[in-house]
């Protein structure tokens, strides 16, 4: 009867989010006024009123929804909570890791903050804008989503990037290769092939540049082991050796996000609750499509903060 914490990615993002944390609890309102005085501007006042298109830059986004997870830790942690003896693992979709690693004390909140800013200009730059794309897959298998991609990458890249469960995969890389591909995966009998509004090929060998990047940042800052074990995005396997979270981080720049596989491991190995922690309830949507064994439950909000406690204590 074991229980884990995931921490939601890019696409979960909304105005207003974390401003009801913030007003209930003062640990909360600190968080936020840590990514401010880290990145050197208001970051809060543009998560909590908008405008939305500016949040919703990659930039911007990546560290707004870590600032949120971890304000909602730090609501926990003030009614008591501990992670450390109460949580079995913690995970996070894509940027969410960065957010699960710094809520179980391998990297500040600054230093997170600094991390997802360098991480999304440098995602954001890895390659000139209209040159790559994402599509959005479902109800197509896994293989053959993957020999369409092999058709249409033809020299070029395209890639699977996020296997989110529930029939969903992303594809990504070169516009041409990826637009052929979800052609291709239609012809093959996808219900759906969906171009996708993001900003660059994220998850996809494209992003190479960003990965050196990464490596050069993480290199820089300080590290611990984390008080709970991590399960990486890229390996679906849990550590807690800083090192290799270090070296897993820069993979996931360039590897797929292995959601489906993440879910399942949980299941297979005693995990019987999943908490979602920070903005939405993207994750736990994905976790009832993937296994219905394993129940889920969000934290967001203040509300959510006190039924989580009656729960967990």
């Amino acid at each position: 009867m074991a229980v884990a914490f995931t921490f939601p990615g890019q696409g979960s993002q909304a105005v207003g989010m974390g401003k009801d944390l913030a007003d209930a609890f003062p640990e909360a309102r600190r968080v936020f006024q840590e990514v401010d005085d880290a990145l050197g501007e208001n970051l809060s006042k543009l998560i909590w009123e908008g405008p939305e298109e500016t949040l919703t830059l990659t930039a911007n986004a990546q560290p707004a929804l870590m600032a949120v997870s971890l304000a909602a830790i730090r609501a926990l942690e003030s009614r008591g909570f501990s992670l450390k003896g109460k949580i079995a693992y913690v995970a996070g979709h894509s940027l969410g890791e960065y957010s699960a690693l710094a809520a179980a004390g391998f990297v500040s909140v600054a230093d997170a903050a600094r991390l997802l800013r360098i991480r999304g200009n440098a995602m954001q730059a890895a390659v000139p804008a209209g040159e790559g794309a994402m599509a959005a897959i479902i109800g197509l298998e896994q293989a053959d989503v993957e020999a369409a991609c092999a058709e249409a990458a033809k020299g070029s890249v395209c890639q699977i990037a996020n296997d989110n469960g529930g029939g969903q995969l992303v594809i990504s890389g070169a516009k041409a290769a990826v637009e052929l591909a979800a052609k291709l995966c239609t012809e093959k009998g996808a219900k759906r092939a969906l171009m996708l509004q993001v900003s660059a090929p994220f998850h996809s060998a494209l992003m190479a540049p960003a990965a050196n990047v990464m490596r050069e940042a993480l290199a820089g800052v300080a590290k611990n082991a984390p008080v709970v074990p991590v399960l990486s995005n890229v390996t679906v396997s849990p550590t807690s050796d800083p090192d290799e979270i270090a070296r897993r981080l820069v993979e996931q720049i360039t590897g797929r996000v292995r959601w489906r596989e993440t879910v399942d491991w949980f299941g297979a190995n005693g995990v019987t609750t999943l908490y979602e922690i920070g903005a939405g309830k993207v994750l736990s949507g994905l976790a009832r499509r993937i296994n219905r064994d394993v129940a889920t439950a969000s934290v967001g909000t203040a509300a959510d903060v006190e039924a989580a406690m009656a729960a967990l204590a």
